[in-house]
């Protein structure tokens, strides 16, 4: 497979396990990431897929970044926008500081990342970008009006470029994960997720493997009659 993809926030996580899969399936793969320097050149060293750092709300670096990435792998023809922070606390609380950084590097990200390489997949042709939103964009939480509303706004981000990039072989689409077993979800206090597995009838966590799976589908050649679509992947949590 010659498709290069990239995936925001791939090398650890939800995102990790995307770049696995998509390295299996036999794309080449580059995989963004910022913060966790250490756990980047792991990534790399565990899976041999190059990892490059730049911040995501930043426009400038994302489009420096993709140039670089196109001049060493090839152009990008297919874009996971993954990355997501969070910054939790109730609206009274709420700093303009905790808003800014969820909306930047969760929803502006995504316009950053597809403003930088949609020229290329309408000349080309081709494209497939998949947005990571979630559960909580669709069905809100308590304490994350930011999270949930950069969220909520990565579904009708997706919904809107669909209807642009329809006619050019563009299929744009979003996967909504539920609650699956990552450093962010540990986090929570044991009680509190104790609760949230009791409200999901699988009974259990996702897994990041299961969310791979659902790019797979999006991402391949012959998913081009699919966009505009949200996959809720949540074990039955939230039917929308």
């Amino acid at each position: 497979m010659d498709r290069v993809a990239l995936v925001t926030g791939g090398t650890r996580g939800i995102g990790k396990a995307i770049s696995v899969a998509l390295k299996d399936a036999g794309y080449r793969v580059a995989a963004n990431y910022f913060g966790n320097v250490e756990a980047a050149k792991q990534f790399t060293e565990e899976t041999g897929i190059p990892a490059y750092r730049f911040d995501v709300s930043s426009f400038a670096e994302c489009e420096a970044a993709i140039q670089k990435i196109t001049a060493e792998l090839g152009p990008v023809e297919i874009l996971v926008n993954n990355a997501g922070i969070t910054r939790d606390a109730t609206l009274h609380r709420m700093t303009y500081e905790q808003w800014e950084d969820v909306i930047q590097t969760n929803l502006t990200s995504c316009f950053n990342m597809a403003r930088c390489v949609i020229e290329s997949m309408r000349d080309r042709g081709f494209g497939r970008i998949v947005n990571v939103g979630s559960i909580n964009g669709q069905a809100g939480q308590y304490g994350q009006v930011n999270y949930a509303a950069a969220k909520s706004g990565i579904h009708g981000f997706t919904k809107a470029l669909a209807q642009e990039g329809a006619a050019k072989g563009i299929t744009v689409n979003a996967i909504a994960p539920g609650y699956v077993d990552t450093d962010m979800v540990r986090a929570v206090p044991h009680a509190v997720l104790e609760k949230i597995i009791a409200r999901i009838p699988a009974g259990r966590l996702g897994r990041a493997e299961d969310i791979a799976r659902g790019v797979l589908f999006l991402v391949a050649d012959d998913a081009d009659f699919v966009t505009g679509a949200t996959i809720s992947i949540n074990g039955g949590q939230h039917m929308y």
